[in-house]
């Protein structure tokens, strides 16, 4: 078969002003950016907000493996088999970082015949957001070492400034670093370092915004460190929220573009699920519901870490719970839980291994139903899956009473999903009793915490180190106690742990340290060894990209 971009490259698109027809969109709604992708025009998003919501489907997965589950694969795929079926879908996704895109996965666009397009663009600069976000958040930077330069009027303490500069690109070398060297005209010296743009606040803030009011308010609540007295120091303090603003105005705008099947998507906003809430801008899926009776919507990584957000942070800014939830899961990755070695899943048939990786499937459908959102099963089928295995994997969902369909979009595009998309349309008919995890206001951070580690990753315990607690003292004076937790832990396991597969018991969380992102309107809890600034691999996936004569991209997946 060919691969995803070979068949991007082959697939005819349509003009966007085509495919924004079909959501009773017109040319003037539009700011384009060439001829297939465009921002919807904030007029237009405005206009929108008395309009009901259609129905909305969240894609979720088991906990990863290198194996590979493809949950943006089945958003796509899900998304086009509805609009085969007749459904008015559009699909919500968020927009891929350069840091795995030319480290460890490549291209993050879908694959197969399940893909979003222009992939290439979409994959690389798109229209300009990442950077915006990252030339924003830089410019704070800027900012608060010219005021300490220039007089230092707000007091603030160089040892305790929080606020770090960031790059979309894996760099390590960038962690730590020391800025202000080579005398009095080069700035006040202080230790520094370097995020990666998508665990930035500014790109949780763009994510979660409803409106420019709205991205101006938590710009100006951003604290960017403390002064002598150990005050917190804000964005507001420092007269730069209109400025910051004004750099995000356009990036605010949500992207339009189309599947191979010409299906409409919103790509807009990029946070990690392991360091950041890992959903796209709530003005994105928003939007859509507006347009569309389903919208297709994923949450980065397991539904331990993407999903949980989505539901504790995001949806209560959305002011919409999800209708249904789509948990993805592979056999071979089912296997890996179950003890399988990753060199045997495509030689060796191991029913004992599914039935054995099942409890980590069977542990995020559970962790679903505590919210009261019907379920539904969707099985990414590989070539290499032997019936006597997916036999197995559909007896032990039939014992839980929970609907098992394989799709098979990857090869088959919208054919492949139509069995899925009719039993989502079910599902989202069923009564939804949506019950939060917590009440972020009526919760401390202790309370919440340990919600999200006994009920959602199965364990027993939560230890904080002497930082932590004082930090949580500190968060306690500041009146910052009632903000939702982001937890920033491993995707690979259930515990903070990524050796410990299936699911874990008995464990104990270790927070080590907090962020607060005031302005995004959250506390990140920081566990085991989790990185804000990932590094590259021995061989990054950039060594196999390149582009020819005729500007053909190759090896972006």
């Amino acid at each position: 078969m060919k691969n995803d971009i070979q068949i991007a490259q082959e697939n005819e698109m349509l003009p966007i002003v085509n495919v924004a027809e079909t959501l009773g969109l017109v040319e003037d709604d539009l700011k384009q950016y060439g001829k297939y992708k465009a921002k919807l025009d904030w007029n237009k998003i405005d206009s929108l907000k008395n309009e009901s919501d259609g129905k909305l489907i969240l894609v979720t997965a088991i906990s990863p493996t290198p194996a590979g589950e493809g949950k943006s694969t089945m958003t796509v795929g899900l998304g086009d088999a509805l609009s085969k079926i007749g459904k008015k879908t559009m699909i919500a996704l968020r927009e891929p970082s350069m840091g795995p895109t030319m480290g460890m996965k490549g291209g993050a666009a879908g694959g197969g015949y399940a893909q979003v397009q222009p992939m290439e663009e979409i994959n690389l600069h798109f229209t300009g957001d990442m950077h915006a976000i990252t030339t924003t958040n830089n410019a704070l930077a800027a900012f608060i070492d010219n005021h300490i330069q220039q007089g230092n009027e707000l007091n603030i303490d160089p040892r305790r400034i929080t606020w770090k500069r960031v790059l979309d690109i894996n760099d390590r070398a960038l962690r730590n670093i020391v800025i202000g060297l080579g005398g009095a005209t080069n700035g006040v010296p202080r230790e520094d370092g370097f995020d990666i743009t998508v665990a930035s606040e500014i790109m949780a803030i763009l994510c979660l915004a409803t409106s420019l009011e709205n991205l101006k308010k938590r710009l100006g609540d951003i604290v960017i460190g403390y002064n002598m007295n150990r005050k917190p120091v804000t964005v507001r303090d420092l007269q730069m929220e209109g400025a910051l603003t004004l750099l995000l105005k356009d990036a605010l705008e949500p992207n339009l573009v189309q599947t191979l099947y010409h299906t409409p998507a919103f790509v807009h906003g990029g946070p990690f699920a392991n360091i950041a809430h890992g959903c796209n801008s709530v003005i994105a899926t928003k939007t859509a519901l507006k347009l569309a009776d389903y919208v297709i919507t994923e949450a980065g990584f397991g539904a331990d870490l993407g999903a949980e957000k989505f539901l504790d942070i995001k949806t209560p800014v959305l002011e919409k719970t999800p209708d249904a939830v789509v948990m993805v899961a592979t056999i071979r990755s089912l296997k890996m839980h179950g003890g399988a070695e990753m060199a045997s899943l495509k030689e060796v048939e191991d029913v004992e291994a599914v039935k054995a990786g099942f409890v980590n499937l069977q542990k995020h459908i559970e962790n679903m139903q505590r919210y009261g959102i019907p379920v539904v099963v969707g099985i990414n089928q590989f070539v290499h899956d032997t019936p006597a295995e997916l036999t197995a994997l559909q007896r032990l969902c039939d014992e839980i009473n929970i609907p098992c369909i394989l799709a098979s979009t990857w090869e088959n595009g919208p054919d492949g999903g139509i069995e899925l998309a009719e039993a989502v349309v079910d599902a989202c008919e069923q009564s939804n009793q949506f019950q939060p995890l917590y009440i972020a206001e009526d919760t401390s951070i202790q309370e919440k915490i340990s919600k999200i580690v006994k009920e959602i990753y199965g364990g027993s315990d939560v230890q904080y180190t002497n930082k932590a607690q004082n930090q949580m003292r500190q968060f306690a004076r500041n009146g910052w106690g009632n903000f939702p937790v982001c937890m920033a832990k491993t995707q690979y396991s259930l515990s903070d742990d990524p050796k410990k597969l299936a699911r874990p018991e008995g464990f104990t969380i270790t927070i080590r340290e907090f962020v607060p992102k005031i302005g995004a309107g959250f506390i990140v809890a920081l566990t085991g060894d989790i990185l804000t600034m990932p590094g590259l691999p021995k061989k990054p996936a950039a060594l196999n990209m390149d582009v020819l004569e005729d500007g053909t991209v190759t090896g972006l997946f």
